[in-house]
């Protein structure tokens, strides 16, 4: 069973960064497919971004501007946020699976964490 807990969300204003991480539980095969989605109150679930090796594909309104990372070591998974929008406003979580590896299938992965709160301000 994997357990994955995010952190590093908070508030910034338009045009600022931030880093989110997700540690996961025990250790996570590298063969997993492991990802950012995220929900905005009456929005539907988007996947941003997923990682397995050197495969990292991005949802068309993050690209650019986001970039997944993981540290293996230390079983993180990084999100950088850079030239935040009022729009990315949302609750961050992070997901993954021992087989699919898919940005529309990325918010139905069977472990997710919690999720953490980005508020970006205008």
């Amino acid at each position: 069973q994997v357990q994955l807990v995010e952190s590093g969300g908070g508030s910034v204003q338009a045009g600022g960064s931030l880093r989110l991480s997700c540690a996961a539980s025990g250790n996570v095969p590298r063969y997993y497919c492991m990802g950012w989605f995220r929900q905005a109150p009456g929005k539907e679930r988007e996947g941003l971004a997923l990682i397995r090796g050197s495969y990292t594909p991005y949802a068309d309104s993050v690209k650019g501007r986001f970039t997944i990372s993981q540290d293996n070591a230390k079983n993180v998974l990084y999100l950088q946020m850079n030239s935040l929008k009022p729009e990315d406003t949302a609750m961050y979580y992070c997901a993954a699976d021992p087989g699919r590896c898919s940005l529309t299938g990325l918010p139905d992965y069977p472990f997710r964490g919690q999720g953490t709160q980005v508020t970006v301000s205008s």
